[in-house]
């Protein structure tokens, strides 16, 4: 299994992060083992696209709430690493308090 999980929600609180907060976050390595999904559908043309992140972050972005890793943005990102055969991604990840 490429991820931990596969969800269709986001179990964790809002946590109100703007693009510019996002920003702010250095990127770091996440095992694509360790992450939950919070989308459960995927885009093939998303998937598929050369310029797909040319209006996004270059970066996914992971939320960490209560021990676990959440995919919040960059599905289509983590998943083209796991079909290139690359166990980790580098990512904005947020820490939650619990």
């Amino acid at each position: 299994m490429i991820f931990k999980a596969v969800r269709d929600t986001r179990p964790y609180p809002d946590h109100g992060q703007t693009m510019r907060d996002w920003a702010a976050i250095p990127p770091r390595m996440v095992r694509l083992e360790l992450l939950t999904t919070t989308k459960s559908t995927l885009d093939l043309h998303g998937l598929l696209a050369e310029d797909s992140t040319f209006y996004g972050d270059l970066f996914p972005h992971v939320v960490e709430w209560q021990g676990e890793f959440y995919l919040e943005d960059g599905l289509h990102r983590a998943l083209r690493a796991a079909l290139q055969q690359r166990p980790t991604i580098h990512a904005r990840v947020l820490t939650l308090p619990d």
